[in-house]
């Protein structure tokens, strides 16, 4: 099974088209890497290259970016709307499939010493992969831009780079590189010039200030238009939803007396924040993304059975049962515990779902979208995790099998063991605390859910408890193993807390 991820390099450029080409083309080299797409802006100045593929021809692509852009770029002769550090200005590694956020972050560290040791351009780190907190926000990271870090950097040790000596590349200023979710770029016109309407309507939905969770936003006058936008990133797109996100614009431009003529997605954008925003917007009744006709198609083209008819629901488990019942270690009990913890965040989603379309729960329909997004996210981690965990065993068995001859082979090996054993109680650790969250999160949907959903709720959260416990017994016999009595004792004292979670909160299960 492939490792996929998508990165996603902002270039300072986006009126030279021939540098853009040779932008594209320095990371189209690199076998394996696909170009899913490429947007510029004139205003700007900027474009946005995605790029696609397993984690390492993908971050070498990245690398070859940022030096045929510190070839190209020279920021002390640009200009644009768009607030920049660099000629590279952004790196962001996204996981797609098989591939974690923390795959990613260490990816992204890896990425920013390599452009210091090939490019001597240095390196901030950003949302996940931060290495202070006051760094997470890009755009703290960005303050002043390139002409205000340049100075500042030679004066203030607080705004040191990461990596690389504390001072900006003459004309490359420093590159942002870091990991993060899926994160829509979206952009919203208003029938005015008047910029500092659009900075009032970004100030009141970005979260900073007190507007939507999970949104950053800003106003731009886009002059050779003759017309302000509100720029926007959303860095979760399905617990703050695209229609809520142009709602609110909508609502706070109709306050300054203007109106909205048109917005726009830079780059890609994932099928399902499409899918919601039909649903919301449309007032689908049990709407299903298996009723899009290339979700259909997808699915038959790979074999998967129809949605309808009979034996439906036992083909798509059977291939799992299956799994599991082979007489071979893995997938074993932390996979099925990582599986009944997604089936009760999957369950929770049908609860909202269900209740949301009720007119007696018609107070709570924020709440339950939110809730759908939240558990959707969840159910998605815990699916990946039931491969982590077969993975991560996997690699333990293999530790075993290294050669033991010598004494140098016998301590590599034995080190070798004690590092795969850490992995393989760290992955159910993280799922039971996922499924720990769920399982109270469950108790909070109960007072807004139908009643008539209560018995589904009372398994999600059965099967939320066994996910955790389920877990936490693979952890304790990983634990067994380890030599580390300090991290024996802190994986310890972090099962502790959760198991009394749960037990604190057993009365409503």
């Amino acid at each position: 099974m492939p490792r996929l991820i998508e990165c996603v390099p902002n270039f300072s450029e986006g009126r030279d088209a021939t540098k853009i080409d040779a932008l594209v083309g320095a990371m189209q080299s690199v076998e394996g890497v696909y170009i899913l797409d490429r947007e510029s802006d004139a205003d700007h100045n900027r474009c946005v290259i995605t790029l696609a593929g397993e984690p390492e021809p993908v971050a070498e692509a990245a690398l070859r970016g940022v030096g045929k852009a510190l070839e190209l770029i020279d920021l002390t002769k640009h200009s644009g709307a768009h607030p920049r550090l660099g000629a590279t200005d952004v790196v962001p590694f996204i996981p797609v499939d098989g591939v974690t956020v923390e795959d990613c972050v260490a990816l992204a560290k890896k990425v920013g010493h390599e452009i210091w040791n090939r490019y001597k351009i240095p390196v901030y780190f950003y949302e996940s992969a931060a290495q202070r907190p006051d760094r997470t926000n890009l755009e703290n990271v960005r303050k002043g831009q390139f002409e205000g870090v340049r100075e500042e950097v030679l004066k203030n040790p607080d705004r040191a780079p990461d990596v690389g000596d504390p001072r900006l590349h003459p004309t490359a200023g420093a590159v942002i590189v870091g990991a993060r979710k899926f994160l829509i770029a979206y952009n919203i016109n208003l029938n005015t010039p008047d910029v500092s309407i659009a900075n009032k309507i970004a100030k009141a939905i970005r979260f900073s200030s007190g507007g939507l969770r999970y949104v950053k936003s800003m106003g731009v006058d886009l002059r050779a238009r003759h017309l302000a936008q509100v720029s926007i990133n959303m860095t979760d797109y399905e617990q703050t939803p695209l229609h809520r996100v142009f709602e609110m614009v909508r609502s706070e431009a109709a306050r300054h007396g203007v109106s909205i003529v048109g917005s726009e997605i830079v780059g890609l954008i994932p099928k399902r924040a499409i899918e919601m925003t039909a649903d919301f917007f449309l007032q689908f009744e049990n709407f299903s993304p298996a009723q899009v006709f290339e979700n259909r198609l997808a699915a038959a083209l790979s074999g998967a059975p129809l949605e309808s008819g009979p034996g439906r629901l036992a083909a798509l488990a059977r291939p799992f049962l299956d799994a599991v019942a082979e007489p071979t270690a893995t997938p074993g009990g932390g996979s099925v515990s990582a599986f009944a913890a997604a089936l009760a965040a999957s369950l929770a989603q049908m609860v909202a779902g269900l209740s949301r379309k009720k007119k007696s729960q018609a107070a709570f329909v924020d709440q339950l979208s939110q809730f759908i997004g939240e558990m959707h996210t969840a159910a998605a981690e815990l699916a990946a995790a039931i491969d982590r965990d077969a993975g991560s065993y996997d690699g333990v068995l293999a530790a075993f099998k290294l050669p033991k001859e010598t004494p140098d082979e016998q301590r590599e090996r034995d080190t070798t063991i004690q590092q795969a054993t850490r992995g393989a109680a760290e992955v159910p650790m993280a799922v039971a605390r996922k499924a720990a969250e769920i399982f109270e999160r469950l108790g909070q949907l109960e007072s807004i859910s139908s009643a008539s959903m209560s018995s589904d709720l009372r398994v999600a959260r059965l099967m939320a408890a066994a996910g955790a416990r389920g877990a936490l017994a693979n952890v304790a016999i990983n634990l067994d193993s380890i030599t580390d009595a300090s991290f024996v004792a802190a994986m310890r004292k972090q099962a502790a807390e959760i198991e009394s979670r749960l037990t604190a909160n057993a009365a409503r299960a």
